[in-house]
């Protein structure tokens, strides 16, 4: 017998012979946290991801674009990463191509293009599939159109959030949203940008991801 099989045999006797209910999730839940409104749940949100570090700029589905062009503009950004095949991505780049923002895309395996794509991508633009207002969290979905480099090799990194798509806690999110009947290869959570405190306690931000993170968070409960 291997050392696995006698750990496994081990745990296996010492589990009791009666079988445990499952515990109530649903209900710790629902008595965890009240159920708030969508303007209560945008509210939270930004308080929490602003207080990590994160910018959040109230947009609408008609002047996002313009926010978006002068987030780039403070910052002097000239080359955004975004993704075409997407409705959100084809728009930002059919308008921002005509105020002298040179669009790229993820249309390469990351080998043919890896130098270019972490020195000369100084922001990338992606939308979030949701958010948590409990906590301040962008989850995002890569998929084939943005992949996961897009969100954590650009310095600064901006997305999209529609405020209908925020939810009371994270369990909510998971259920809403079926997460039960399929994920992704890797499903991200995001509250505020990359930071560490590894080197002599010293916060510092961007060690492993975007230095900035930027939503613009759209929708009248913005």
């Amino acid at each position: 017998m291997s050392a696995r099989d006698r750990i496994l045999a081990k745990l296996r006797n010492a589990m009791p012979a009666e079988n445990r209910p499952a515990p109530d999730v649903a209900g710790w839940f629902a008595g965890h946290r009240p159920v708030e409104g969508k303007a209560e749940k945008a509210a939270r949100f930004r308080h929490f991801i602003e207080l990590a570090h994160a910018e959040v700029h109230a947009v609408s589905s008609a002047n996002w674009v313009q926010k978006l062009w002068e987030v780039l503009a403070a910052r002097e950004i000239r080359r955004l990463l975004l993704a075409p095949g997407t409705e959100h991505g084809a728009r930002a780049m059919n308008q921002l191509s005509q105020s002298g923002i040179e669009c790229r895309a993820y249309d390469r395996a990351i080998e043919q293009w890896k130098e270019e794509m972490f020195h000369y991508i100084p922001a990338g633009f992606t939308a979030a599939r949701a958010a948590v207002a409990e906590t301040g969290t962008l989850i995002l979905w890569p998929d084939d159109h943005e992949p996961r480099l897009m969100s954590l090799v650009p310095p600064v990194h901006v997305v999209l959030l529609d405020s209908t798509r925020i939810y009371n806690t994270f369990f909510e999110a998971t259920q809403q949203e079926g997460w039960k009947d399929g994920l992704p290869t890797n499903a991200l959570l995001v509250s505020g940008p990359s930071k560490t405190a590894d080197i002599q306690v010293t916060l510092a931000y961007g060690a492993h991801g975007p230095k900035e993170l930027v939503v613009l968070l759209m929708g009248e409960d913005a």
